[in-house]
């Protein structure tokens, strides 16, 4: 089954090129001070039980400005005589630990290999970070990821000696540089792009698997394995975040992830889903019936919640304000609600925050960035008005109803009791509209009753 579907994707992108990355740094020292000092830190290896570790994943600033994987990183950016550089504190060469762990790139491969100028052990780190303080009267780094680092900046600081006294040298300030990175991270490259089509086919094609895996018994957690055993197949680095596969009432939770139900045949099962490829995110939300065939009032809703992420998709165009596309779904819902009499109030009042009846059954924001994160960085509203969405933007679009009998706080309609509908995309807004990254996976009523049970010829 998976080897058919592998087939059918188009040949992986291009990495990123190394003068993307050197574009990158460029970008981001602009705006810096020659007296500035930039110092980013790799976050630690996490302990899964005893001496087993979690799956390593590196800081998605890092992978933007470096595309360095491995752990024991920190990455430095430095005014020497007026000309910037860029240095890497790596794992050095050790071949014991390379015949147990894994081979490593050393100082030397992450010259030649990635956008670096000089590279150092990283057990040198701290004794050359405390030389080139001297030169900087700010440095910019982001706490709270290695706190090593942020005790010998701080100290540094904080130090009061002759040499300050005398010459005025050492930092007086830090700052964190999230902010300016997110701003650059924000609009997408053609590169950038290309690794977000490859991971959103991946998943789409993962998503329909689990379309065609769907039969009477299933479980949530084997269609949960079907997913992301693609995700792997399909040569990603796994899951962007955890799967949600949730059936029946499972599918009204919006982050249920336990799934360990096995699945009724006339139930919907929500599965919210993304691959990750290169670092980059994908985040995929269908919906479908696990008998193939939706009951009418499963339909009622499938096709309100359809019409709403294609309004929402709409509106994601050059010149909106971000808040278009959650607007244009929670209008087409509304609507489509008091039309199903599961509404009794006007328009205007459904759709008030405070006491509209919508948010008894819609209760989440339409959209979110994404990117290195599935929930990526850059700031929804900049001095509490909605960004202008630009070309090179990518978020996702996913309306959804949830009519969970089980909560003691609304009366849930008995023709609706625990359906859960969620759709969603990937988004980039282009000059030409919006383009659905990940359009391969299917969703119209008439695809998703055409693929459910049946498997890959």
């Amino acid at each position: 089954m998976f080897a058919e579907a592998f087939a059918s994707l188009p040949d992986r992108p291009a990495s990123t090129p190394l003068q993307e990355f050197r574009m990158r740094q460029q970008r981001l020292i602009s705006q810096f001070r020659s007296d500035d000092l930039l110092i980013l830190c790799s976050p630690k290896m996490a302990t899964h039980s005893n001496d087993v570790h979690y799956r390593y994943r590196t800081t998605s600033d890092l992978l933007y400005l470096t595309g360095w994987v491995d752990p024991e990183a920190t990455l430095v950016m430095r005014c020497v005589e007026g000309t910037w550089k860029t240095y890497l504190f790596v794992q050095p060469k050790d071949t014991l630990k390379e015949i147990w762990e894994g081979r490593r790139p050393g100082t030397e491969g992450a010259v030649t290999d990635w956008p670096i100028d000089e590279a150092y052990s990283c057990d040198e780190r701290d004794e050359h970070l405390s030389n080139w303080m001297n030169d900087a009267r700010r440095v910019y780094l982001r706490g709270g990821v290695d706190v090593e680092v942020d005790q010998l900046v701080n100290e540094a600081v904080r130090k009061r000696d002759r040499a300050r006294q005398h010459f005025g040298t050492g930092p007086v300030t830090i700052e964190d540089p999230s902010a300016i990175i997110a701003e650059l991270r924000l609009r997408k490259s053609e590169s950038e792009i290309e690794q977000m089509l490859y991971s959103g086919k991946v998943a789409s094609l993962a998503h329909e698997l689990a379309m065609r895996h769907s039969r009477k018994g299933v479980t949530e957690y084997q269609l949960q394995s079907v997913i992301e055993g693609f995700f792997s197949y399909a040569g990603g680095s796994g899951w962007s975040y955890p799967s949600i596969v949730g059936c029946g009432e499972n599918a009204t939770i919006l982050h249920y992830t336990v799934n360990s139900d096995e699945c009724n045949w006339d139930e919907v099962i929500l599965i919210d889903a993304g691959a990750e490829f290169r670092g980059y995110a994908s985040d995929i939300t269908r919906s479908w019936p696990i008998s193939g065939k939706f009951s009418e009032a499963q339909r009622e809703i499938y096709a309100l919640v359809l019409k709403a992420q294609y309004a929402a998709i709409d509106a994601c165009r050059v010149g909106q304000p971000y808040t278009a596309p959650h607007d244009a779904a929670r209008k087409v819902l509304a609507e489509g609600l008091i039309e199903l009499g599961i509404i009794s109030q006007t328009l205007d009042e459904a759709l008030n925050s405070e006491s509209g009846e919508l948010g008894n059954w819609y209760m989440h924001n339409t959209s979110h960035w994404i990117g290195l994160d599935v929930h990526d960085v850059g700031v929804y509203k900049p001095g509490g008005v909605p960004r202008t969405l630009e070309e090179g933007m990518c978020l996702t679009v996913e309306p959804g109803l949830y009519f969970g009998a089980w909560r003691p706080d609304v009366d849930c309609p008995p023709r609706y009791a625990n359906i859960g509908i969620r759709i969603e995309d990937d988004v980039l807004v282009s000059k030409d509209g919006p383009v659905v990254l990940t359009a391969d996976c299917p969703k119209t009523i008439e695809d998703i009753e055409s693929i459910v049970g049946v498997p890959l010829q």
